[in-house]
């Protein structure tokens, strides 16, 4: 009788930290910074905007489920528009790219959460997900698993949304960097993007088989010094952006080419980029397309 009592306990105790292993998920908890709140666990560009008495990020009442959620606004601040951000981790205000993210092992199928969003312009947020893991043999940090969604339309009451993760690479991933965007890469002004009760679903095996959005994905010439060309062919309409990241996952460049369908050929400036191996990702819809790319 003591084992069973032992074995449900323990099994309540793990469903708890499966729950917790998104920091402050459900965005209950805020610490008051100076003139604004800022939810635990995760890093604004409030710490930048507040200077103007402006803030990009913002607590809402009631949560779904309950008490807060999370509300990112893109902000006019001086003659910028600020996009609403947050990263589950440290974010750089200066670059508005995440610097680190959250111990995490699981090889999740997919991350889930509930949103509201709208933009004011024609620049649509964004949600990523990455998983990274140490590798020992190479000494760098590497990708496992990827999960983006471009937004698109609106959501003007909670909706569900689940996006699948990508996998490649078949092993457990010891990091998680999730990013929240309220508008793209040429943000408008009260653009948002509302989040709550975020969380994991499902897990998988090996490099998770896809259908790709994509019939042909070409990246040429490979390595390159002063530019990228990628001839795609997608099989449906499909929002797109194309993204450049280091073998961490850390964003290097970020270009929304809008709906593309059929044949198209892209081109990506990367003469400012440092000498190195870098990932080039085609964000659709539902699902990521990656490549490794050299740049000398």
């Amino acid at each position: 009788m003591k084992k069973i009592i032992f074995s449900i306990i323990c099994g309540a105790l793990y469903s708890g930290v499966a729950m917790a292993q998104i920091p402050n998920n459900g965005f209950e908890n805020w610490t008051t910074v100076g003139s604004y709140v800022n939810p635990d666990g995760w890093g604004t560009m409030n710490n930048t905007t507040a200077i103007a008495s402006v803030y990009t990020a913002t607590k809402g009442t009631p949560g779904s489920p309950g008490t807060a959620y999370l509300k990112l606004t893109s902000k006019t601040v001086s003659t910028t528009v600020v996009n609403g951000i947050a990263v589950s981790g440290v974010l750089d205000s200066i670059t508005m790219m995440p610097k680190s993210g959250f111990a995490y092992n699981i090889r999740s199928a997919n991350f889930t959460g509930k949103w509201q969003h709208m933009i004011y312009g024609s620049s649509q947020g964004s949600i990523g997900v990455t998983l990274t893991r140490w590798d020992t043999g190479l000494n760098q940090r590497v990708t496992v698993a990827t999960a983006n969604q471009t937004l698109s339309g609106m959501a003007m009451s909670w909706a569900n949304f689940t996006i699948p993760f990508t996998y490649t690479d078949g092993n457990n991933p010891d990091t998680c960097i999730i990013v929240l965007k309220a508008s793209g890469s040429a943000p408008t002004n009260n653009d948002y993007l509302w989040v709550d009760n975020l969380a994991f679903s499902g897990t998988v095996t090996g490099i998770e088989k896809y259908d790709s959005f994509l019939s042909n994905m070409n990246v040429y010439p490979n390595p390159s010094t002063e530019s990228l060309t990628l001839n795609l062919n997608l099989k449906s309409s499909q929002q797109i952006t194309i993204e450049i990241t280091d073998l961490t996952g850390k964003l290097i460049s970020s270009k929304n080419v809008g709906t593309l369908q059929g044949e198209s050929i892209q081109t990506i400036n990367v003469s400012g980029i440092a000498k190195g191996t870098y990932l080039v990702r085609v964000i659709g819809e539902q699902a990521t397309e990656i490549r490794k790319v050299i740049i000398e």
